[in-house]
């Protein structure tokens, strides 16, 4: 699905090839990342998951986690901060503003309320403890 946005064209590719180092391509010509790239690492533990979510550059304000059942949703709002003065020209830029979401199953459901998130040098730490499920529950039959 990816392939059919594309902000190139087909003389873009043409003058890559022929003349790399002279041609430069228009502002803002990168698409939005792809949400497999908020690279995870997930561990569990008797107790529960640790989810390691890389993002770096983005302010912990901008980042936002919900959790339903066994479901971890990640989504983050990436601005791109476009700084021009007087006597210069931007010849490329790579960053761009949007948003990048990518949602994940665990095996067993989250204790929300339990449920705790930690940002430092660009990773998002969460802890997440199992929810503790009550044993079997005898049911009296009227």
């Amino acid at each position: 699905m990816n392939s059919l946005v594309s902000r190139g064209s087909l003389f873009d590719e043409f003058f890559k090839d022929i003349a790399p180092g002279f041609y430069v391509r228009p502002l803002h010509g990168d698409n939005l990342p792809a949400a497999s790239q908020i690279k995870v690492d997930v561990k569990e533990t008797d107790g529960g998951y640790t989810v390691q979510a890389e993002m770096p550059g983005v302010p912990k304000e901008d980042i936002h986690v919900s959790i339903e059942g066994n479901v971890v949703s990640l989504r983050a709002e990436v601005r791109q901060m476009d700084q021009q003065t007087d006597g210069e020209k931007v010849l490329r830029a790579e960053r761009y503003y949007g948003s990048v979401a990518r949602s994940f199953q665990l095996p067993a459901d989250i204790d929300a309320g339990q449920a705790k998130a930690k940002y430092d040098h660009g990773i998002l730490t969460l802890t997440l403890p199992k929810k503790v499920n009550n044993a079997s529950q005898r049911l009296t039959i009227e």
